[in-house]
């Protein structure tokens, strides 16, 4: 009999750990030398990269974008905005596959193309004839953490960003930018392997962290935040363009 259950809707969607593995570089060192003018004079990396990741944390919602190259050298892409309450609503596509992702209170809804579905139901009985009824369709089914957690759930999403203390050392200061418009500043760090992660921190208002980026290492990433303590509302999809897996099932 077919079965679809959460994990498999998300498994060519999850992205537990992806924002950890952008930030892992928030570190110390660095200290400044300019004059007292410049965004954070007189505060190390450190200082900056713990006021970043703090405020970040603190934020109500945001919008994440960016892509990582995944273990399996697949490119994964996600284009997220979401809050504390767990709304959600955006993309997310691994080389040549998409999904589209809704949490609105109870209920979460994907709408995944042909290719995602080939992908998620391998090996699954039933799937051939599954398929045709569930692309470019909102699979609707009970939010839980097996599904929310890591890609709807905001401070999961971020949280490995300060997992490892050890990951913060030897950052250093350099100039400001900017990113989208607002200025940042921006920290390196360079590792033995030949890795370079820069973060760029909003130097006006809320220390935010407004990109992070990971270079010359086997697994380049881009990963731009916005929109903070923006109200994030999902649009329910209509009852003609939703189907219950759960129903499908059985048939």
């Amino acid at each position: 009999m077919f079965t679809l259950r959460g994990n498999k809707l998300l498994a060519v969607v999850t992205v537990v750990g992806v924002s950890g593995a952008l930030l892992a570089g928030c570190g110390d060192d660095g200290n400044d030398s300019g004059g007292s003018e410049k965004p954070f004079s007189g505060e190390s990396a450190d200082q900056i990269a713990a006021k970043a990741v703090a405020a970040t944390k603190k934020a109500k919602s945001l919008h994440v974008k960016g892509d990582t190259r995944q273990s399996d050298g697949k490119t994964l892409t996600l284009d997220l905005s979401v809050d504390k309450q767990k709304n959600c609503d955006g993309t997310v596509q691994i080389q040549g596959s998409r999904a589209d992702v809704r949490h609105i209170g109870d209920t979460f809804y994907l709408r995944g193309d042909e290719q995602y579905w080939k992908t998620a139901l391998k090996s699954q009985p039933g799937a051939a004839k599954a398929i045709p009824k569930l692309q470019d369709k909102w699979a609707k089914m009970p939010a839980d953490d097996a599904v929310t957690k890591g890609l709807c759930d905001k401070q999961d999403l971020i949280g490995a960003m300060d997992s490892d203390k050890s990951a913060r050392k030897s950052m250093k200061k350099g100039g400001t930018t900017t990113v989208d418009g607002q200025e940042a500043i921006e920290l390196t760090k360079k590792s033995s392997a030949g890795e370079t992660q820069k973060l760029y921190v909003a130097t006006e208002g809320e220390p935010y962290i407004l990109r992070a980026t990971a270079e010359g290492g086997k697994r380049p990433s881009t990963t731009t935040f916005s929109d903070y303590d923006k109200e994030v509302r999902p649009e329910k999809p209509s009852a003609g363009d939703t189907v219950d897996p759960r129903q499908l099932a059985k048939s």
